[in-house]
């Protein structure tokens, strides 16, 4: 039977068994028979050490340290490519360090054996000078290398603290080193108060003079810029002067030019009306009569080919209008009619995706469980499903078709007496094991009567067409 397990926020669980290819990671899970669950916590852990190293003089020193270590997990907002890397790292701590969280002091060890590696190599490449000198890069280094080397493991570093470096007994260079800075900053302190003195007093003079010569300076200045910022107001203001009084000159000049322009075209036009006048009455009174008539026909043609052109014109695009809407809603009412058919079709097609899934379900878990019931016996579960389904009633209705009207010989045959009937029938199972009794005497009479032979799978008849 299946079980539902859910894990802590602080844990995950490690599925493994049947149907999975290697190691399944959930937070809550179906286990079902075959398959095995662990629960892992996740949650970090601090370990604190105190690193012997040896410099590359070969002065020993300590290096306390306090690691935050566990296993990373993502986060919402994370990118795809970092949750399956985070994933990975999980599996592999799945894989190594959960299974000895039982046993602390061996994934102690482990991280201890690490860090103290690394820490020695590093050391080993750098003098006594330079890590104290460095102890910043050095502390950067020695976490990157160890971070490498736990991420095989699958474990993050989530926090470190280094403390300040140590001396060996015996060995008392940081402290040695530490008096020698000490006083190198004091005297060097006081030479800077010194030159710090008399710098700045010799400032203060200095100042006291370039400030009297600024001023000087400044006040010359002024009075230069000043000057030379009246001569060009009063140079911009004739210039501005002079333009307005050239503009002035030009307008009057183009304003004369154009008065007698205008004259001599009103003269102009005067003598071509007049001239006009006399032409136009000698022709009205030459073809005054034809051209009226003539101009009369003409006009009322003319009015009459355009009004029928125009009705023409509005008619046809009357009628192509309502025959565009007439298609445009053809095709809107074909294109909705098609869309929901198809989308009839789609849901069809789903909810019967659907039911044939549950089905599958539900086949498979009532499968599991008459196996289950039956004690794990495939042979008899085989057999149940066949009675259950009702192929030996169908079998024997297509051998009774066969046989009909003939005159069969008859065989009676029994399944183990009377006795205990009523306890056999209190029982699924030994019911299913007096049907699975009565096939072999039911399989041979049906082969002496209709010559028919029973599936491979199910027996097999010797020579004495005895079933076996």
């Amino acid at each position: 039977m299946a079980s539902f397990h859910v894990a802590d926020a602080s844990e995950y669980l490690a599925i493994t068994g049947w149907g999975i290819d290697d190691v399944k990671l959930a937070k809550k899970a179906w286990v079902f028979v075959g398959q095995q669950c662990k629960k892992f916590c996740i949650s970090p852990v601090n370990y604190e050490f105190e690193v012997h190293a040896m410099s590359a003089e070969k002065l020993p020193f300590i290096l306390p340290a306090v690691f935050t270590i566990g296993p990373k997990i993502s986060a919402i907002g994370d990118e795809a490519a970092d949750k399956e890397e985070l994933q990975a790292q999980l599996l592999l701590y799945a894989k190594l360090i959960a299974p000895l969280h039982h046993n602390t002091s061996h994934v102690h060890d482990l991280v201890k054996g690490v860090i103290e590696g690394e820490t020695r190599v590093l050391a080993a490449e750098l003098t006594m000078e330079e890590i104290f000198k460095g102890t910043k890069t050095f502390k950067e280094k020695v976490f990157d290398r160890v971070q490498l080397e736990l991420k095989q493991f699958g474990l993050f570093i989530y926090n470190a603290n280094v403390k300040q470096l140590v001396d060996v007994p015996g060995h008392e260079y940081f402290s040695y080193l530490g008096q020698k800075t000490q006083q190198d900053a004091a005297n060097q302190a006081k030479v800077d108060v010194a030159e710090a003195r008399m710098k700045g007093e010799v400032g203060a003079k200095e100042r006291e003079g370039l400030t009297r010569q600024n001023a000087a300076k400044v006040d010359a200045e002024t009075k230069v810029l000043s000057v030379r910022q009246m001569g060009q107001g009063l140079k911009e203001e004739l210039a501005m002067k002079k333009a307005g009084w050239d503009k002035q000159a030009k307008v009057a000049e183009v304003e004369a030019a154009k008065a007698v322009a205008i004259r001599e075209a009103e003269l102009q036009m005067e003598v071509e009306i007049k001239n006009a006048m006399r032409q136009t009455e000698k022709l009205k009174a030459e073809q005054l009569s034809k051209a009226t008539v003539q101009y009369d026909t003409q006009v009322q043609d003319s009015n009459a080919l355009l009004y029928s052109r125009q009705k023409a014109a509005e008619a046809a695009l009357f009628e192509q209008m309502r025959t565009a809407e007439a298609r445009k809603a053809q095709a809107d009412a074909k294109f909705f009619e098609q869309k929901m058919a198809e989308d009839a079709k789609l849901y069809a097609k789903q909810k019967e995706a659907e039911s044939v899934a549950l089905v599958g379900k539900a086949k498979t878990e009532y499968v599991a469980s008459m196996l289950q019931a039956l004690g794990g016996n495939y042979h008899a579960l085989r057999d149940y499903l066949m009675i259950d389904s009702g192929m030996y009633t169908e079998m024997a209705r297509i051998n009774a078709g066969a046989v009909n009207g003939m005159q069969p010989k008859i065989s009676i045959w029994s399944n183990g007496g009377e006795a205990g009937g009523e306890a056999a029938a209190g029982s699924a199972l030994q019911q299913v094991a007096g049907v699975y009794k009565m096939l072999p005497p039911l399989v041979s009479t049906v082969h002496e009567q209709t010559g028919m032979l029973p599936p491979a799978w199910m027996c097999t008849l010797p020579k004495d067409g005895a079933a076996n």
